[in-house]
């Protein structure tokens, strides 16, 4: 008999840590190779482990809603002949002490909203304790200091602070594990919470009352994430919205006339999703600081063009899956990523790596029948595109006979960007050769 440990898998660059959602099975059960153990969540995606052996299930070391930290034995299992060779994942051991170098690669950057104060450095003032990104953002946002920070006992691998010893030391104003209230800083944040929720008066707030023909429905993990990352964008980046109109009658027509053969012979359907992305990646070739992000006082500019593609969920809920090298797929190859990342979405199949690198984001609003929207940037991304319904209208056309009315195929276009780095100039030149770039689709276009 062999015992092979079962890992928490490396889910993506910038995470730490994951969180156990349910387990499929327990101490006791039998499992092959491959069978889902456990799903496990991060603040991008859901996802399943699976079992790296085939054997008895010996033990389970979390508990549901327990915060893992990366490559931390998570369960034990018992393989009948130890000669058995198992992959463990690439993160087969708990991070070391010492901190990561630092980020260099254009798409590796974190996206992580900061104050303007300087953010406390991965060590503690001794040197020699690890702290993961999620753990300093949440610091910062608390106004934790490093010193402070150093005290709180971990209960992580090696003495880490995880998300939950930091959250539970916010919620109880002490330190996990401790007895001794900290009085001091539950009456400071006491005394600020209240200074800001007392109305000019300076007499405290009643309790918020609803009345009795309500309903409260208390918002679920992934809605809380996506009001997180909602306004975390709004307080990094300063929104500009521009807009554009496009005539794409050359497009609907095309798509008409070869999407009855494209899907026979394709086995997928071609939906506007990928002709739009085809549109956008020559656009943004010629316009590369739209492909950028923001690292401090430094401009990070993508040499990779990855489409993020929002999708809604039948939760009602919102994912942003990432078609990676965009501008090396033909409509084929886009057609089949997109209809592929859609239909896993809406099943609960991607992979974190599915979420993770985009470089620039296409939301469709026009789905559900808005004209227009004005899309939050998705960080640390500097644009997002939405495109609207395609309605038709009676417009002037410009021949060289003269001006004519004639029924066109019409659409919105709204562009979002971050003003600190995009001007109204280029944001706006970008979105009008978009739009350009829509209206000149060639109805004869081969599919290929």
């Amino acid at each position: 008999m062999a015992i092979v440990d079962l890992l928490m898998p490396k889910l993506g660059e910038s995470i730490m840590e994951a969180t156990v959602l349910k387990w499929h099975k327990k101490a006791g059960d039998a499992v092959s190779q491959d069978e889902t153990v456990l799903e496990i969540a991060t603040d991008k995606v859901d996802s399943e482990v699976p079992s790296t052996a085939a054997g008895v299930i010996t033990e389970v070391l979390f508990k549901e809603n327990d915060v893992v930290p990366i490559g931390t034995v998570i369960a034990r299992i018992e393989i009948a002949n130890g000669s058995v060779t198992v992959d463990a994942p690439a993160t087969a051991t708990a991070p070391k002490a010492s901190p990561p170098e630092p980020e260099t690669k254009a798409n590796e950057v974190p996206y992580a909203p900061q104050p303007q104060h300087a953010q406390p450095s991965m060590k503690g003032g001794s040197g020699n304790r690890f702290y993961s990104p999620l753990v300093l953002n949440i610091a910062n946002s608390e106004g934790i200091s490093m010193s402070e920070l150093e005290n709180i006992p971990g209960t992580g691998n090696e003495g880490r602070v995880t998300k939950k010893d930091i959250l539970q030391y916010v919620q109880s104003g002490k330190p996990v594990g401790s007895g001794q209230l900290a009085v001091g800083k539950i009456q400071e944040r006491s005394q600020s919470s209240t200074a800001n929720s007392q109305p000019p008066t300076g007499k405290q707030q009643p309790p918020t009352e609803y009345g009795s023909n309500v309903e409260i429905i208390e918002m679920d993990r992934m809605r809380k994430l996506i009001a997180k990352h909602m306004v975390d964008s709004k307080h990094t980046s300063p929104h500009v919205t521009s807009f554009a109109e496009a005539d794409v009658t050359n497009m609907v027509l095309w798509r008409e006339k070869v999407k009855k053969d494209f899907e026979k012979r394709e086995s997928t359907k071609i939906t506007f999703t990928p002709i739009f992305i085809d549109c956008l990646v020559r656009v943004i070739k010629r316009f590369p600081l739209i492909n950028s992000s923001l690292d401090g006082d430094r401009i990070i500019i993508k040499k990779d063009i990855n489409i993020g593609m929002a999708t809604a969920l039948p939760t009602g809920n919102l994912i942003v899956p990432v078609i990676r090298n965009a501008d090396y797929l033909n409509l084929v190859g886009l057609s089949k990523a997109v209809n592929t990342m859609a239909d896993n979405a809406r099943n609960n199949k991607l992979k974190p790596d599915d979420t993770n690198g985009g470089t620039f984001t296409l939301t469709n609003v026009g789905t559900f029948g808005s004209l227009m929207g004005t899309p939050i940037i998705n960080q640390p991304q500097v644009a997002i595109l939405a495109v609207g319904a395609i309605k038709k209208r009676p417009v002037v056309i410009e021949t060289e006979q003269g001006d004519t009315i004639g029924i066109r195929h019409m659409m919105f276009l709204s562009l979002s960007y971050d003003h600190r780095i995009v001007d109204g100039s280029l944001g706006a030149s970008f979105l009008t050769q978009v739009a350009k770039e829509f209206e000149s689709w060639d109805r004869d276009r081969e599919v290929f």
